[in-house]
């Protein structure tokens, strides 16, 4: 694959692994770059959607019963049923062998990011896995940090890095591809874009 393609290639159901990175309770008490409640609707639509289209999921802590407290509920609650989530001490979650091996297990090139902070969380394993070799996509908008600069650094150093910023809804929605797909109305129901409730009422309306 040449070194440009990464940017080309589409993301499908196929070929992709969602991996969430420390949306704790303790982290997200510190987010001041994106509205509370706007981060939690999209991680968790994101990950609702990740299971619609059966793409595998990730889903790692650090430090939860020492320091930054357990996932968000909102998010444990759209996780499939049973569904063991990794805590870990490595600052990087690339750093962790469970982690890496976890996402290694799924055989998917197309990693798709998301952390709380924005700049460590989600970037530097982004970061390291683009190192490795596999395509890293970070969902700007299903992360968080704590400041204005802080978001303004992580993501020049990701783009510098060569990570493929997006945002929750369109990588879910590239990996649907075609909306005549049975689990399109599923998908879209899971992701749950605000004007989509508006574009609904007026197709209703026209039907009318």
């Amino acid at each position: 694959m040449s070194a440009h393609s990464k940017f080309l290639e589409p993301i499908t159901r196929e070929n992709a692994v969602v991996v969430l990175v420390d949306h704790q309770v303790g982290l997200l008490s510190g987010v001041r770059d994106i509205p509370l409640g706007e981060l939690k609707h999209n991680v968790v639509a994101m990950a609702r959607a990740a299971t619609v289209l059966g793409i595998p999921l990730v889903v790692t802590t650090t430090a939860a019963e020492s320091m930054w407290g357990p996932i968000i509920p909102e998010l444990v609650k759209a996780l499939p049923a049973g569904y063991k989530i990794i805590d870990r001490s490595t600052v990087n979650a690339w750093h962790d062998d469970r982690v890496r091996e976890a996402i290694e297990a799924t055989g998917r090139r197309k990693l798709i990011f998301a952390g709380v902070s924005l700049e460590v969380c989600a970037a530097l394993p982004a970061i390291s896995a683009t190192a490795a070799g596999y395509d890293a996509y970070v969902a700007v908008d299903a992360s968080g940090t704590f400041s204005q600069a802080k978001r303004e650094a992580g993501l020049l150093r990701m783009q510098q890095a060569g990570v493929i910023v997006s945002d929750y809804a369109t990588l879910m929605v590239e990996a649907l591809a075609d909306n005549a797909a049975p689990e399109s109305a599923a998908v879209y129901g899971a992701l749950d874009m605000p004007f989509a409730v508006l574009v609904g009422q007026i197709s209703a309306a026209y039907r009318a």
